[in-house]
């Protein structure tokens, strides 16, 4: 007893030197029980995994080949440690036959779609810059009818993984949020994404599977980081000091819209098996006796195009790829217009509260298939139009088509993520 009234008269007379040890054992073991939480998912996930690899193949069945394009620069350079520690081990374990590429510099993913042989899966292991560079690389090729049947996995390993959100279950866990991304792609469930086509005057189209901002709240969050030493309050001070600079930030545009179109129904995934022999003789004497009578081909409609004068402060066109379980009669964009009367402390308070997508205060929506952008910026416009963002990157603003192209990729996604959009849905 003696000896613990000395331990904790000794605790007293040292009380600063014993609060800097509390905090830091404290610290220690909540870090050290954070890797052991981290080393369990991943061991949960490898023994899922392995389960794949023990399956039996038949003789003339072969290996699935997977083409796997990493950002190594993503995440602030942990990227491949993160892929290495998370993801490679799965993969191996699953017996898939993988062939990573890794990007050197930015804007290298879309040559590398251009040289890129045919795969069973593409899977894109970065962030949302890197998503949406391997997507306009695919698009752009003279044979994308035939690759974009592709199946495609994202791993999140990006600051900005947008699209995540609607491919699999929503955690601030990194390990299992790339664990579970991972495994999606070997349980095999896909679903199909709108593609949103971006077509200026003079450059190749870029292909977004988000959305198109341009105003004022875009320009306000571009700066943010020029705040970092601000903390909790760069938001709010990015906001502040751009709205100081001009006021009110008009942004104009000219937009010559197409109605939404009727969605046709789902084309299958494989192929039906052919028809024997004896099957098809029937069928073609069948057409030679009775042909069938040919239903006269009606000309095309003229495309009606709806012109509209868009004074705002901020303009965004994206696709519904949100919640892309969400069943829709026609295939459509959404473009939302965010009116010019807002005041310098709403503009502060909304900005200050909006994370990756805009606010919604007094929003006019419109619901169309094309739209034809004419940009102008009022209070600066010896500089041009500004900057879009597209799918979070940034791209200078000129007058653009944005054409929606409907269920033209597939993702890979988690069944359980996908039952939970179809009940928020419902």
């Amino acid at each position: 007893m003696a000896r613990v009234m000395r331990v904790f008269r000794t605790l007293r007379n040292h009380w600063k030197k014993s609060t800097l040890a509390a905090c830091v054992l404290s610290y220690g073991g909540h870090w050290l029980y954070g890797k052991h939480c981290d080393n369990v998912l991943r061991r949960e996930a490898c023994q899922e995994a392995r389960e794949f690899g023990r399956q039996l193949i038949g003789p003339t069945e072969r290996l699935k080949k997977a083409t796997i394009i990493l950002n190594p620069a993503a995440c602030s350079g942990k990227a491949n440690s993160l892929f290495e520690k998370n993801s490679a081990p799965i993969l191996h374990l699953a017996g898939v036959e993988v062939k990573v590429v890794k990007t050197d510099y930015e804007g290298q993913a879309k040559k590398l779609m251009e040289l890129m042989d045919q795969t069973d899966m593409l899977i894109v292991a970065g962030g949302d810059g890197t998503l949406q560079e391997v997507i306009t690389g695919l698009l752009r090729r003279a044979d994308q009818e035939v690759f974009s049947q592709t199946p495609i996995g994202f791993i999140p390993l990006g600051s900005q993984n947008s699209l995540s959100r609607s491919l699999h279950s929503v955690t601030d866990n990194k390990v299992k949020h790339i664990t579970t991304a991972t495994l999606s792609i070997l349980k095999g469930e896909t679903m199909s994404l709108d593609v949103l086509q971006i077509k200026g005057e003079r450059e190749l189209p870029v292909f977004a599977l988000l959305s198109l901002r341009w105003g004022a709240f875009r320009d306000a969050a571009a700066t943010i980081s020029k705040y970092w030493y601000l903390g909790p309050l760069k938001t709010q001070a990015a906001h502040w000091f751009s709205s100081l600079k001009a006021w009110p930030q008009v942004h104009q545009a000219s937009l010559s819209i197409l109605p939404p179109m009727p969605r046709p129904p789902d084309e299958p995934l494989h192929k039906p098996p052919r028809p024997g022999l004896l099957s098809r003789i029937v069928l073609r004497l069948k057409n030679y006796w009775d042909p069938p009578v040919e239903e006269p081909v009606k000309a095309p409609e003229p495309e009606r195009w709806q012109e509209k004068e868009v004074s705002a402060v901020e303009l965004s066109v994206s696709t519904h790829n949100k919640n892309p379980a969400q069943w829709r009669a026609k295939d459509s964009l959404l473009v939302c217009i965010e009116p010019e009367n807002f005041t310098m402390g709403q503009f502060i308070t909304v900005g200050s509260h909006q994370k990756t997508t805009i606010p919604l205060i007094s929003t006019r929506r419109w619901i169309y298939s094309t739209a034809n952008l004419a940009t102008r910026y009022l209070p600066v416009p010896q500089e041009g139009a500004g900057f879009y963002n597209i799918d979070n990157e940034e791209y200078e603003a000129t007058s653009a088509e944005v054409r929606l192209l409907p269920r033209k990729l597939r993702f890979f996604c988690s069944a359980e993520r996908r039952a939970e959009l179809l009940a928020q849905a419902a």
